[in-house]
């Protein structure tokens, strides 16, 4: 499967990483050309860097970026994003303290993302894993939420194939609740020496 990353953070190797160890082919598209094409280098794998604007043939795109900048790219995007699987991956937290969200109570950031492109089929998932996690392989449990079945289906698909464990956890509304999760979990990484290595998991006993 073709999949276009948007971003060229910790999150868009992590997640490139596991799509290019997944059989996948990775394109990296960012504002800054020359961080795209050294990411995607550093990929071990078939993948591609370029700017921001161009979908092509790709199936999924996966905006790894910050929020409020999904939604920003998201509506740049917005012609041709109709029809696509779009993958929301941001937490809208206040940085500075880690107290709450900064989306209005009870909407999620990627219900913002399916606002402004109504044509997509929105998706979140991997908002509560950390880039370390993503980037040094091993298991992980990849929440995933969204409205459209075969579109949560393909992105639980890739996951599998990145060697991760997918869970859904139901509709698109239920991204705000994955977003307070994970809002917590950033929160105590300092008290509990986390380093933001720690993960979510479900008990794996049989």
């Amino acid at each position: 499967m073709e999949v276009l990353i948007v971003g060229s953070g910790h999150m868009a190797r992590g997640i490139g990483t596991r799509l290019v160890a997944g059989g996948h082919q990775v394109r990296i598209a960012a504002r800054n050309h020359d961080a795209a094409r050294t990411l995607a280098a550093e990929l071990d794998g078939d993948a591609t860097g370029e700017p921001i604007g161009r979908l092509g043939a790709a199936s999924v795109v996966v905006l790894a970026l910050p929020y409020p900048a999904t939604r920003m790219v998201a509506e740049q995007l917005a012609g041709e994003l109709v029809g696509r699987v779009l993958v929301d991956i941001a937490n809208p937290v206040n940085i500075g303290t880690f107290d709450d969200l900064v989306t209005p109570p009870g909407v999620s950031a990627a219900e913002q993302v399916a606002k402004a492109v109504p044509g997509a089929k929105v998706v979140k998932a991997f908002n509560t894993t950390f880039a370390a996690n993503l980037t040094a392989g091993g298991p992980l449990d990849v929440f995933i939420a969204g409205d459209d079945e075969t579109a949560c289906d393909q992105v639980a698909a890739l996951t599998a194939d990145g060697g991760m464990r997918p869970i859904l956890v139901g509709g698109l509304r239920h991204a705000y609740t994955l977003e307070s999760f994970q809002l917590l979990h950033m929160k105590v990484q300092d008290q509990i020496g986390g380093n933001y290595t720690t993960s979510l998991e479900l008990d794996r006993r049989q």
